[in-house]
């Protein structure tokens, strides 16, 4: 069973991915192509839904769909490749999403996991060679921010209010 970092506790993951093994009404992932395919199978899934947002995809093409949406898993390919915290922070602030918004894929890293917080991710799938208790501690590694960002992560202070 798949291990996630959730709102800092490392707990299994009761969510599927399209094309693993699951039973009706499980809680589901899909990507935003399916989603767009059949869009009538997925009005009718009878569990929790969740989008799964690819580096490419624009983040208003789900703008309609967040009040039936659990979750929101942003794609981050490579380490890299930034425009997930972009589409993080557009979800939160822009389009006002507040269920669970969560970082997947093998850019995913434990050296990230406080910039992630602070762009609104509460649920982080870390890249398989990554180590889940690192990831963890690395909520607390800074005290003090720069720049305004999500109250995910507490801080003493923040800089920019100073």
């Amino acid at each position: 069973m798949r291990r996630i970092l959730r709102r800092r506790e490392i707990v299994a993951d009761d969510w599927r991915h399209l094309g693993e093994d699951l039973e009706e009404g499980s809680a589901l992932i899909v990507p935003l192509v399916e989603l767009r395919k059949d869009p009538e199978r997925w009005r009718q899934w009878r569990g929790r839904l969740g989008v799964l947002l690819r580096s490419v995809d624009p983040v208003e093409e789900v703008a309609g769909d967040l009040p039936r949406l659990d979750l929101v898993a942003v794609e981050f390919p490579t380490p890299s490749d930034g425009r997930g915290y972009s589409a993080g922070r557009l979800l939160r602030e822009r389009l006002g999403f507040r269920g669970e918004l969560r970082a997947v894929g093998a850019g995913v890293r434990q050296d990230q996991v406080f910039l992630l917080a602070r762009c609104g991710f509460d649920a982080i799938e870390l890249a398989s060679t990554e180590d889940p208790e690192a990831a963890r501690r690395a909520l607390d590694r800074y005290t003090i921010a720069y720049q305004p960002g999500s109250s995910e992560v507490a801080l003493r202070r923040q800089r920019f209010f100073a």
